[in-house]
Order: C-alpha cells, then sequence, then structure tokens
C-alpha cells in the first residue's frame, strides 16, 4: 500500500514507522513548508491526515478530489465537516474520520453508551476529565467532546467537560457518575501513540477499496 501522509508531526512520524514496518510504502510526506496542495496525490492508494485545525479541510479536499481515499484523526475542524461528506458524495470519493484511532478507545466509546444508557434518568451528576500533553492544540479533546455529545444525546442532559495539559501524556480521558451515595467511573488510558498509529494505518488498509463517507465503526464492525 502507497500511502501520502498529510501532516508530519508526532502522530504521522509514529505512521511513517509503523507503516514502514508492516510493508507500506510512504510515498509523500506533506508539512508546513510542502503543503498538501502542491502535491501531486495520485501517486498515493491511499492519504492518512494527521494535519493542524487549519489545514484539514483543504488537505482533506485535495485528497478527495484527486480521486484518492482519505483518512483523518485531526480534530477541531469540524465545523466544516459536511462539507466534506456533500464533496465526497459529489466526487464519488471515499472518507473516514475518527476523533481517535486507537482501538482500545472506540471500545470505550461503546461502553460509554453503555453506561450511559444504564444511568439514564437516575439521580448522577457527570463529568468528563481528559489530560493530554502540552503540545495538543485543542481543548477539551475532540474524543472527550465525542464522549460528551454520546452522553448528552442519550440522557438529555449536557456533560461538564474539564481538562488539563501535561508533558509526557498521550492521552488519559475519565467518565464519572456522581451522587451523594456512591461514585462510578471509567478511565481509558493511551500508554503512547502506537495505539492511534495502527488504528490509522488499519483503516487505511480497510477502506482503501470503499466508496464513501464511513466512521471507524464501520470498519470495527461496533
Amino acid at each position: 500500500m502507497k500511502i501520502a501522509l498529510l501532516g508530519y508531526g508526532k502522530m504521522g512520524q509514529r505512521i511513517y514507522a509503523l507503516a514502514t514496518e508492516m510493508g507500506h510504502e510512504i510515498v509523500l510526506k506533506s508539512t508546513k513548508e510542502n503543503p498538501t496542495v502542491n502535491c501531486d496525490l495520485s501517486v498515493a492508494d491511499v492519504a492518512i491526515d494527521f494535519s493542524t485545525p487549519n489545514s484539514a479541510f483543504n488537505n482533506i479536499s485535495h485528497a478527495i478530489k484527486s480521486g484518492v481515499p482519505v483518512i483523518s484523526g485531526t480534530t477541531a475542524w469540524l465545523h466544516n465537516i459536511e462539507k466534506i461528506h456533500q464533496l465526497c458524495k459529489k466526487e464519488n470519493g471515499t472518507f473516514l474520520y475518527a476523533s481517535n484511532f486507537s482501538l482500545g478507545m472506540n471500545i470505550f466509546f461503546k461502553l460509554n453508551k453503555e453506561l450511559s444508557q444504564l444511568m439514564k434518568g437516575r439521580k448522577y451528576a457527570t463529568s468528563i476529565h481528559e489530560v493530554h500533553h502540552k503540545e495538543k492544540l485543542d481543548s477539551p479533546s475532540g474524543t472527550a467532546i465525542t464522549l460528551g455529545k454520546d452522553m448528552s444525546n442519550i440522557s438529555g442532559k449536557i456533560t461538564n467537560i474539564s481538562s488539563d495539559r501535561i508533558d509526557g501524556t498521550f492521552g488519559t480521558h475519565m467518565i464519572k457518575y456522581s451522587s451523594s451515595e456512591d461514585e462510578i467511573e471509567i478511565k481509558h488510558t493511551a500508554i503512547n501513540r502506537d495505539g492511534f498509529a495502527m488504528g490509522a494505518i488499519l483503516s487505511a488498509e480497510w477502506i482503501i477499496d470503499k466508496k464513501g463517507v464511513f466512521t471507524l465503526k464501520d470498519m470495527l464492525k461496533i
């Protein structure tokens, strides 16, 4: 599989290393100095976007218009995602977005929904606390926002989200239900970036012969 990396920060570098170990070929790396819109993406079988909120929309649009399937894990640009869905339909393109490509986190998403359903209508206050490294550009994280939306869609109540930025942290998300009698808490902690990178590579392998708009739930069948 020939991969174009749209963005070559810490996630892009980890994807490069793992994909190469798996026998895939990185044929293009776009950076701030070599932006995606100046690149010929037709040399790639698939594009993986881990760029910035300011560049993700243009990166993804360029891939779709180039006829290249694209997956994205960039957060804080989703006010434009419906435009991408429309473009994908117009161009008969292929697009998959996930706020978090960790396979373990996507099981956690499912667990969060199940717990939310069990707690619906009960007198518990809900909260989410997330912790990431100091270089993370968005706060709260896209993952925390997704968790909160899933909870509010089920319960009808807004969940408070708090954030910390600490060096050497790859991502922790804690969900708590609190009452005067007890507390229930579930937590997911990323040990390193490999889970995110591997999820992105597996998604790229899965999406390569498909058309349409997908999420990681489609690939994992959960």
